[in-house]
């Protein structure tokens, strides 16, 4: 514990030092910082799915680099410092596990996060909902949503339902396009697709960012052995060529790629 402290400390150090000395130090701001901050997170999401233990490690450190630095804009301002921030979440975590910090028993993590939900809501919360992030990407914004209303009941009993529900939203889908009403009733059913396919996704234990994430990475690779591996010019090449090089990236005969199955 003593090593850890040390080294968080001396973080601090450096951060006032930087906040004195360095010319871009001190011009920042909460607002310049805001999307560099989003970036580092991205980069250890990145790292995380990647299974790369050295790049997390890294990362960790960039994302905890910008705390201590939104901390310090906030003391310099006489708002706040980083022992209150800390103070402040070690608070809410104590208040928020009654089942190890108080006499409340449970026993699953659904009870945890049913009665966490709880808890909010005595706090001032006006609705389960205000904790999700406007800014939030919409994938994991909707994916968040369903797993915070699920804690007060308003969840399907089973996936075979939330399928229904997805094929219905399909069929509807299928509708709004063959009767041509329009780009925005279209564009409407077929967020409400992706809505029930995140809905069955969390019933099937599938995180769908991560799984789409994993599929988009696979789709890069493949598509950039298409054109490291291309005779010509893609332009140049019709959709079949295009389509054997896709099946050699995948280590495959055939005919079988989603290109091929795009065209037909």
């Amino acid at each position: 514990m003593e090593k850890k402290k040390e080294a968080f400390g001396r973080l601090l150090v450096i951060m006032e030092e930087l906040r004195a000395k360095c010319p871009w130090d001190k011009k920042q701001t909460f607002e310049s910082l805001r999307n560099l901050t989003i970036e580092e997170v991205y980069e250890l999401a990145d790292a995380i799915l990647e299974k790369d233990v050295k790049e997390i490690k890294e990362e960790i450190g960039d994302v905890m680099l910008h705390m201590v630095f939104y901390a310090k804009i906030a003391e310099e301002k006489g708002d706040f410092d980083i022992a209150d921030s800390l103070n402040a979440i070690c608070e809410k975590l104590i208040a928020r596990h009654p089942h190890i910090y108080g006499d409340l028993e449970v026993k699953d993590e659904e009870e945890v996060k049913a009665n966490w939900e709880k808890l909010k809501l005595k706090e001032g919360k006006t609705s389960i909902l205000q904790g999700v992030p406007n800014s939030l990407p919409a994938m994991i914004k909707a994916y968040r949503m369903q797993e915070k209303t699920k804690q007060v009941g308003f969840e399907w009993e089973n996936k075979e339902q939330v399928w229904e529900k997805v094929s219905e939203e399909i069929e509807e889908l299928q509708e709004a396009i063959n009767k041509n009403e329009g780009h925005a009733r279209i564009e409407e059913e077929f967020g409400d697709v992706l809505f029930a396919m995140i809905n069955y996704a969390r019933f099937i234990k599938v995180d769908p960012e991560t799984a789409l994430e994993r599929v988009n990475k696979k789709f890069k690779s493949r598509f950039e052995y298409i054109e490291k591996h291309a005779s010509k010019s893609l332009e140049e090449m019709s959709l079949e060529e295009m389509d054997l090089l896709w099946n050699e990236a995948k280590g495959e005969k055939g005919n079988s790629s989603i290109l091929m199955k795009t065209k037909e």
